[in-house]
């Protein structure tokens, strides 16, 4: 495990790295609950996903040996000023490479970055059976602020989602 960490590398999410992405973001799309969309995007919807229109927040790839394995944000978290200083975060991971550490890794990136940036809170919208994200924003400090029920309907199925912020 130390090994991979030890090549982790973050960069800022360029176009030249949108198709990695996009591929991700689709696995997680049609294979799981981590995001609720229910069939591939648009190359157009991604893209303004992907890339925040506001400076203040920003867009990584994480890469090993100038591999993208993953991508990780932070959004805005409502469209009202009074909310400019929280932010919605979100990883995504190649499959191959979850449980490795590199998704804690990420998030101590991103909560570098945003505290650079003037934010306050940082927030995680997380389906409740997603277990592997709820243990990794725990073990990172964030605690379980919101519980909505059966809010969110994938796979047939309706399901719970959990927020989990962390003030700095």
């Amino acid at each position: 495990m130390k090994e991979i960490l030890s090549t982790v590398t973050f960069k800022k999410l360029e176009e030249k790295h949108f198709q990695a992405v996009y591929d991700i973001y689709d696995y997680y799309v049609l294979n799981s609950t981590a995001s609720f969309h229910l069939s591939c995007i648009s190359q157009e919807e991604a893209r303004s996903i992907f890339f925040p229109p506001n400076p203040l927040h920003e867009a990584f790839v994480i890469e090993t040996d100038d591999m993208v394995i993953g991508y990780a944000k932070y959004s805005q978290y409502k469209k009202r000023e009074g909310y400019n200083e929280t932010a919605e975060v979100a990883i995504y991971l190649s499959s191959e490479y979850t449980g490795k550490g590199i998704g804690l890794k990420a998030l101590e990136f991103l909560e570098k970055s945003a505290r650079k940036n003037g934010f306050h809170v940082l927030l995680a919208c997380i389906c409740f059976e997603n277990k592997a994200s709820i243990f990794l924003f725990e073990k990172a400090g964030y605690e379980k602020c919101a519980h909505y029920k059966e809010i969110g309907k994938k796979f047939g199925r309706y399901m719970d989602v959990v927020d989990y912020q962390k003030i700095f």
